[in-house]
């Protein structure tokens, strides 16, 4: 891998290119599924390759999995001719300047989790999927598992030298449940494959799926013969895997420096967070604090350095209520005149870095659970993304969650089904009045985060404590 870097420093070193840089990557994921009482799939992939940027007027990109010094050199004679192609029908591309490192950055793990047998996996995902099947009702059951290791190496003409490994992995279960004329679904600890940290075995392990496997399935049952949501206006706690997903499309998404340009535009959009508005905005109540931190200790979002060479860091988002921030890169952030974030990530060695999450995490409060729930009088705790839609300005939504508790003067009177709510981004975290504090602080994984054409997917974490949100329309209205 050194020698693949250090070669191809030399050769872009020779073109005498306003700046270039490679970025090599050996990638090996593992994904098991079990369900219904068989294993459902097993998936081991591992892909090596490098990517190589050059500045030469316009931005030039090329990528090959051709390890030798021929392929090597053709690659970066690809990646040139674009960029002096690219310089023709775009303006003069500047960058602002970073502090240049050499070093390593290992994530902090105890147990590699692609050196777990196989065996042990399978035996542990079996034993929870066994403890699904609670009822009759119950009709589709599922336990999963899945593990990312990145070895990465990138280099710059800049004088930058980077080793990094980084470990991720997570899990999780779920539940369909039908009585012939509904279905109700329910997950442990999050929808959509469970929840993912980056770290080792441990971690997965720290999940406990066998021990919440038979109260997530009675819950399931359970939901067939609930209320629905009511319809109106209410008071809503959100726990922190649904606050997660909330933070992550109204958050994080309109804060990335690209979408606010309207250079990036795919899935859902650009952003009605633009440059006019930063230090104008009140995106929230005084009590918001938005951070994007890929210094966080798990995160998915979490490492040493991003794909252009800049040092992870925490960088302010929204302020005491105020928009103050962007996720951006280099050339964004000389373009508008923000720091750099370190937000630059590609999903593997043949895509082109974008500006990306890291963690966006919403900070502690001073409040705890117990007494959020407490003091609302008429309310709704809200729990686990089952269902969302936002406009492509990342203004207006509406989420749905697997299930829903119904307050009254502040005590959970019953389970409720379906449960809804609406709103516009900036109202919605106006109204944002309690936030519990660090001992309800949860760090979320996202493993599935879609951007770009091609299409990349990347994995992202969101830190949140239970919060609560007034006056928000709940439920289905009459149309």
């Amino acid at each position: 891998m050194r020698d693949i870097v250090v070669f191809g420093i030399e050769s872009l070193d020779d073109l005498g290119v306003d700046y270039g840089d490679i970025r090599f990557s050996n990638n090996q994921t593992q994904s098991i599924q079990v369900k219904n009482g068989a294993v459902e799939s097993i998936k081991d992939t591992e892909s090596k390759g490098y990517g190589i940027r050059i500045l030469d007027g316009g931005w030039g990109f090329a990528s090959s999995s051709d390890l030798s010094k021929k392929g090597v050199k053709e690659t970066v004679k690809r990646a040139h001719k674009i960029a002096r192609a690219s310089r023709k029908v775009t303006d003069q591309v500047e960058m602002d300047d970073i502090d240049i490192h050499q070093d390593e950055y290992v994530t902090p793990y105890e147990k590699d989790p692609l050196k777990v047998g196989l065996d042990e996996k399978i035996g542990y995902l079996t034993e929870v999927e066994s403890r699904l099947a609670v009822d009759d009702a119950i009709k589709v059951t599922q336990s999963n598992f899945k593990a990312w290791t990145f070895h990465k190496e990138f280099a710059s003409t800049e004088g930058a030298r980077i080793v990094q490994k980084i470990v991720q992995c997570g899990g999780g279960l779920s539940i369909s449940a039908s009585d012939g004329e509904d279905v109700q679904k329910r997950s442990y600890p999050n929808s959509f494959g469970g929840d993912f940290q980056s770290g080792g075995y441990e971690y997965f392990e720290g999940l406990e799926l066998l021990e919440h496997a038979e109260d997530t399935a009675q819950e399931a049952v359970k939901l067939l013969d609930a209320e629905q949501c009511p319809s109106g206006e209410k008071d809503i706690i959100l726990d922190t895997s649904q606050l997660a997903l909330q933070i992550h499309e109204s958050c994080g998404h309109p804060t990335e420096l690209d979408r606010a340009l309207g250079t990036e535009a795919s899935y859902a959009g650009t952003s009605f967070m633009t440059p006019d508005k930063l230090n104008e905005l009140r995106y929230g109540s005084d009590r918001v604090h938005i951070t994007a931190d890929a210094t966080a200790e798990g995160g998915l979002g979490t490492f040493g350095y991003d794909d252009e060479g800049v040092e992870a860091k925490k960088v302010d988002l929204v302020k005491d209520g105020m928009f103050v921030g962007y996720q951006a890169s280099r050339e964004d952030a000389a373009q508008v005149g923000v720091e750099v974030s370190g937000n630059m990530r590609a999903d593997g060695w043949e895509n082109i870095p974008l500006v990306r999450m890291t963690n966006i995490n919403l900070e502690p409060g001073d409040w705890s659970r117990e007494e959020i729930i407490e003091e609302t009088k008429d309310g709704i705790l809200m729990d686990t993304i089952k269902s969302w839609s936002i406009d492509d300005k990342r203004l207006n939504f509406q989420f749905g969650t697997e299930a829903g508790y119904l307050i009254e003067n502040g005590e959970i009177k019953k389970l409720i089904k379906n449960p809804t709510y609406t709103g516009i981004t900036y109202e919605f975290w106006r109204n944002c009045d309690a936030i519990a504090g660090k001992e309800d602080w949860k760090l979320h994984g996202v493993p599935n985060c879609g951007k770009g054409e091609p299409p990349q997917v990347m994995r992202v974490g969101h830190g949140c404590a239970p919060a609560r949100f007034t006056d928000i329309e709940v439920g289905v209205g009459e149309w």
